[in-house]
């Protein structure tokens, strides 16, 4: 029987399949991590989120204290006294926001501050105190935007006009409605001053249009003092000097726009008349006041003399 002299061979050596098949640059197994490893890793993947979060709300809460500062004067007026020593940050834009009858001059007056003075050199609450004390602001708000604009929103009150009835004033709305909350005392008291005077039963309910007609020309608005509805049909225009003007019904822009076209050509509301009447549209009548009797101690005055007279103007 032969003999098989493999196994007496030193060279010869059985290997397993794998290893027989294995590349050579295959790298070697490594052992599998221990608990302790695996434990780190996974604590190491919730403590980075944790970092951040701990971060970002302490941010928030020097963010949160210094608006809380801010929204008191008496605690933000050092901090903000530091900021202007430091580097005053001048102020690029004013926005005012809502604002439809109450003049710039006055909110700015109120602000206290300007283009290209320190953001942080005035003070946010008594501005807007200042601004709620105007005629017809209700309420507002004043906010610094970083780092250059500060802004101002108005909620107004929007009265259009004084309506007179039965010897009782009352603001009114362009709807004819009162505003609420009124009275002849504080802020309700400078309106009344400064809107135009409608009179009569029924004019709340059309004060909106012939107002609206008379600030078209303004040359003429600035000579009437009061609108009186007629009937309630037509209107007449009380001038300052005394002058009624006898407005035609339903065309009381056309009639605004003549008297413009008379007050640029011949001044004719600043002359001494007693009324003008333009119900007519194609004619205006003009009523004189009457001519002085002339200087004679025998003559007597006749009735003509001391009539008034009447000028007709046609168109």
């Amino acid at each position: 029987m032969p003999r098989d002299f493999r196994s007496q061979d030193p060279k010869y050596a059985r290997r397993s399949p794998f290893r027989e098949t294995r590349p050579s640059d295959m790298p070697a197994y490594e052992d599998r991590p221990s608990r302790a490893k695996l434990f780190w890793r996974r604590q190491k993947r919730l403590i980075r989120p944790g970092i951040v979060l701990l971060v970002i709300a302490g941010l928030f809460g020097v963010g949160a204290r210094l608006l809380y500062d801010a929204a008191s004067e008496e605690r933000f007026a050092p901090f903000r006294a530091k900021l202007i020593a430091m580097e005053p940050l001048p102020i690029h834009h004013i926005i005012i926001n809502g604002r439809g009858i109450t003049s710039e001059d006055s909110i700015f007056q109120a602000l206290g501050t300007s283009i290209g003075q320190p953001i942080f050199g005035f003070s946010v609450e008594e501005a807007r105190k200042k601004i709620d004390d105007l005629p017809f602001v209700d309420h507002s708000t004043v906010e610094r935007r970083m780092p250059d604009t500060v802004v101002v929103t108005l909620t107004e009150r929007t009265p259009i006009a004084v309506w007179q009835r039965h010897g009782h004033f009352s603001l009114i709305n362009r709807a004819g409605e009162e505003v609420p909350d009124q009275g002849m005392t504080g802020k309700n008291a400078q309106a009344f001053l400064q809107l135009p005077l409608v009179v009569g039963d029924g004019a709340n309910q059309f004060a909106a249009s012939i107002i609206d007609d008379l600030t078209k020309e303004p040359d003429v608005k600035q000579h009437v003092t009061a609108l009186v509805r007629v009937g309630n049909r037509r209107w007449d225009a009380t001038l300052k000097n005394g002058v009624t003007v006898k407005l035609p019904a339903g065309e009381e822009a056309a009639a605004f726009k003549r008297l413009s076209f008379y007050q640029t050509s011949m001044h004719l509301l600043d002359r001494p008349v007693i009324s003008i009447d333009m119900r007519s549209p194609d004619q205006m009548v003009i009523r004189l006041p009457p001519t002085p009797p002339p200087a004679s101690s025998d003559a007597t005055t006749s009735p003509a003399s001391v009539s008034n007279q009447t000028t007709h103007t046609h168109d």
